[in-house]
């Protein structure tokens, strides 16, 4: 499978996380971030644990619930955080920083080159999510702002030890271990820090449903397996199609409208994308030559 389609598979899993402020705002029920967190992670996790029927083994004991905090319980739960306190745009823009952090954390932690083009794009990225998505008269809730930078970070983090840790099985075996760590993790806090449960009717379940599986066990899969071939400075930068995704499925379902400062933002963010991708396979052809 050559890069572009790889790129191109790998770059589904943040066009559907685009869905997720939609899902979470109009689908499920508000006030249980945590509790949210678990459901999206464990189910899918225990499910292909037992389809695949393949435990981690020694170090990776360790290692798993690392990454399983840092990609999946901590970052979700963060994010539902930020999803709750902030407008999408602003929680959004805050996370958009993500591709920044991982270039900076990719040349201490894998010793990689760090590109003047790529740290370029993804500032660029990020000016083109705040065209996009913030408005003047956006709320900025010192929580949900914090809440929003962790996540980044966490996110950021578990991208680049995945990389850096890379499991001896298959992409889809390594996603099952995460999410199942990540949902284990967070059990208890969600059980002893928020409500029960309230009951959920048929809208709730297709939402929790989506995030579980689509949003979740597969996209993730796509991301491991990419982050495994392309390497974190060229999957960090597909971050950026997730707000492009989040406003135009916006307009479709909600009936948002656009104006021409969000086209030149989208216009920013996909050129950014594009100037990131042509850096690292500049870099790769470069390194492949030597």
């Amino acid at each position: 499978m050559n890069r572009i389609t790889v790129l191109g598979l790998t770059a589904l899993a943040p066009i559907v996380w685009g869905s997720t402020y939609l899902v979470t705002t109009e689908m499920l029920p508000a006030g249980i971030p945590l509790t949210l967190a678990v459901l999206r992670a464990l189910p899918a996790g225990l499910l292909l644990i037992f389809i695949l029927r393949k435990l981690p083994e020694g170090i990776w004991w360790l290692r798993v619930v690392i990454l399983g905090v840092l990609n999946f319980s901590l970052f979700w739960w963060l994010l539902f955080i930020a999803a709750y306190r902030l407008p999408g745009g602003v929680a959004a823009t805050v996370g958009a920083v993500q591709p920044l952090i991982v270039l900076f954390l990719s040349r201490w932690l894998l010793n990689s080159h760090l590109s003047s083009v790529s740290i370029m794009a993804s500032i660029a990225g990020v000016f083109g999510v705040a065209i996009l998505l913030l408005t003047p008269n956006a709320a900025l809730d010192p929580l949900g702002i914090i809440a929003g930078l962790a996540g980044a970070l966490s996110m950021a983090a578990g991208t680049v030890l995945s990389r850096r840790w890379q499991p001896p099985v298959s992409a889809l075996t390594f996603t099952s271990w995460q999410l199942t760590a990540g949902g284990l993790v967070l059990l208890p806090f969600a059980i002893i820090f928020e409500p029960a449960l309230p009951t959920l009717n048929s809208l709730n379940l297709i939402g929790l449903g989506y995030l579980t599986l689509i949003g979740g066990a597969l996209t993730y899969a796509l991301w491991f397996r990419g982050l495994a071939i392309l390497g974190p400075s060229s999957v960090a930068s597909l971050g950026f199609l997730s707000p492009v995704s989040a406003v135009v499925l916006g307009w479709f379902y909600l009936n948002q409208q656009l104006s021409i400062l969000q086209f030149v933002g989208m216009v920013v963010i996909l050129l950014s994308v594009w100037a990131s991708q042509r850096a690292e396979t500049r870099k790769v052809t470069l390194a492949y030559q030597r």
